[in-house]
């Protein structure tokens, strides 16, 4: 597990990340979220050495993390760093190398993830002679090349078209299914499909972390409704809701004082009923809350 606490890194008189605590759980997938500048790509830096903290540490299965765990990671970094006018699966191969992998396994390696990114009839050619999409499915593959005991990922769906995505989360859950996972996005559709667990930065600061589920669960008393051959307009009457949307006869209501049960038998005296369930916020709103 990879644990941050209290992580913070100053420039000059600002807090670009401050006291930042949060951890990465083996076989879940973590999501890292916030607006542009809001300080995951400094977090991740720090992570994996890249940049020193002001205060604070990282630490991997409980203790302080050193520069030979580093080295076990797979890392993806916001600034792609492959070698344009270097072969493809060369590349790789020189990767698996420097990671202690013998030639024959760093060969066998690189096929293998190419093969599963349709990339194999791509090896010999030059990284700068493949699409932008193709080029980030080789950053992948060099993150994963040396089997990582852990991934850290700066938005590796970035540039995808939608089958490539699914081609990485497919590799991903595969390769990773045991080791703690996090990447940034700003595909939040996509963290709240993937993610077991997330982690959202505002301004530097730390506003929401746990898993997905538990967070949406924080959210509004959410309810939908939805009756038979009755509008539910009616239900913008009643005291004790907000409703946020009604089309026919489905309504999307947040208890507002009024209980679950009490909605419910409102509803039934009304008319026949089809649903009254509870309904959970998207990422997306949680996100919005968050960072308000």
């Amino acid at each position: 597990m990879i644990e941050v606490q209290s992580l913070t890194r100053v420039y000059g008189d600002r807090a670009v990340v401050d006291d930042v605590s949060f951890s990465v759980r083996p076989g879940r997938m973590t999501g890292f979220v916030g607006a542009n500048g809001a300080g995951k790509t400094t977090t991740m830096r720090m992570i994996m050495g890249v940049l020193g903290p002001t205060s604070g540490e990282v630490r991997w299965q409980g203790r302080p993390i050193t520069a030979d765990v580093r080295r076990s990671f797979g890392y993806m970094p916001e600034e792609r760093g492959l070698y344009p006018r270097m072969r493809v699966h060369e590349q790789l191969v020189y990767f698996a190398r420097l990671h202690g992998l013998s030639r024959q396994d760093a060969a066998a390696r690189a096929t293998d993830l190419l093969e599963h990114f349709t990339l194999a009839d791509r090896g010999d050619d030059q990284l700068d002679d493949l699409s932008l999409g193709n080029q980030q499915r080789v950053q992948i593959a060099a993150s994963l090349i040396h089997r990582p005991s852990a991934l850290v990922l700066d938005e590796p769906f970035s540039g995808l078209d939608p089958l490539a995505v699914e081609a990485m989360v497919d590799l991903l859950r595969r390769e990773a299914k045991d080791l703690p996972l996090l990447f940034s996005s700003h595909q939040l559709d996509l963290v709240e499909r993937l993610c077991d667990d997330l982690v959202i930065l505002s301004g530097g600061r730390l506003v929401a972390a746990g898993p997905v589920d538990d967070l949406r669960d924080q959210g509004a008393d959410r309810y939908r409704v939805v009756m038979d051959g009755v509008d539910t307009a009616w239900l913008r009457d009643v005291g004790g809701l907000k409703v946020r949307d009604v089309d026919g006869p489905s309504a999307l209501v947040d208890l507002d004082g009024l209980s679950a049960t009490d909605l419910t038998r409102l509803v039934l005296d009304r008319g026949p009923v089809v649903e009254v369930s509870r309904a959970r916020p998207p990422l997306s709103e949680i996100f919005k809350e968050a960072v308000r």
